[in-house]
């Protein structure tokens, strides 16, 4: 039953994102590259929220003070990750063939390193709780949700998709200088941080699910928007005809 329930809660978690990295990156060795540059960031994130967790020290036990202070830093990565692709792109444009150019676009670019910051953050959040799915002892018993696996698996692929069209659109907001834009996904990052605090809540486990996904859902369309979607291309999508 534990290994059912190890398995199931990885294919939830990443799941939709190994479907996106063999539909859309695995072909490309320069994506597979820049995504392993996304990823590096969110770890130098990781490495300076535990640096400042070692600092303060009379609130090493306050979870939802090192949760605020972490997305901070990951969005302050965010914006260094931004100017260092600003600039690779830049410094690229004579290297690259035409082929290479098109496949890290300005958008492709901000999506596949988002990605990578995205699958980096899902890794370290699920990793140890997947570990403790295996056994032995009873997910609960002390008073905490008995599905805290299932939605933990649920939220971490949330958030994976959400730093990658987080990503999509910070960019963008970057380049065209709209800075309300950024502030806005700094908003909705701390939004479904905080509420995955409630994660560990027997009653109040499903609210965070709820709000995260609302969240992902709006963070879609916008990011399918700013990539200049729109409702025709989307139904072109599904159209076999040319």
């Amino acid at each position: 039953m534990t290994l059912l329930v190890f398995f199931g809660c990885t294919f939830i978690a990443f799941g939709p994102s190994l479907a996106m990295f063999i539909l859309t990156i695995a072909k490309y060795p320069l994506k597979i590259i820049l995504l392993v540059v996304g990823a590096f960031f969110w770890l130098l994130s990781l490495l300076f929220s535990a640096l400042l967790w070692l600092a303060v020290v009379p609130l090493k036990d306050q979870l939802a003070f090192s949760l605020v202070f972490s997305v901070m830093i990951q969005e302050a990565m965010r914006f260094a990750l931004f100017k260092v692709m600003e600039k690779a792109e830049n410094g690229l444009d004579d290297a690259l063939t035409d082929e290479e150019k098109d496949s890290i676009s300005h958008h492709k670019l901000s999506y596949t390193t988002g990605f990578g910051f995205g699958l980096m953050y899902g890794l370290f959040s699920i990793v140890n709780v997947l570990s403790q799915s295996i056994g032995p002892g009873s997910v609960g018993i002390s008073g905490h949700s008995e599905n805290f696996i299932l939605i933990s698996a649920f939220l971490t692929s949330c958030f994976i998709l959400l730093h990658t069209f987080w990503n999509v659109i910070v960019f963008n907001a970057l380049k065209k200088k709209k800075y309300y834009w950024v502030f806005l996904v700094c908003g909705l990052h701390m939004l479904v941080s905080c509420f995955s605090l409630l994660n560990v809540q027997q009653n109040l486990s499903y609210v965070s699910l709820i709000i995260s996904f609302c969240v992902l859902f709006f963070t879609t369309t916008w990011a399918f928007k700013v990539a200049g979607g729109s409702l025709v291309n989307l139904k072109a999508c599904f159209n076999c005809n040319k």
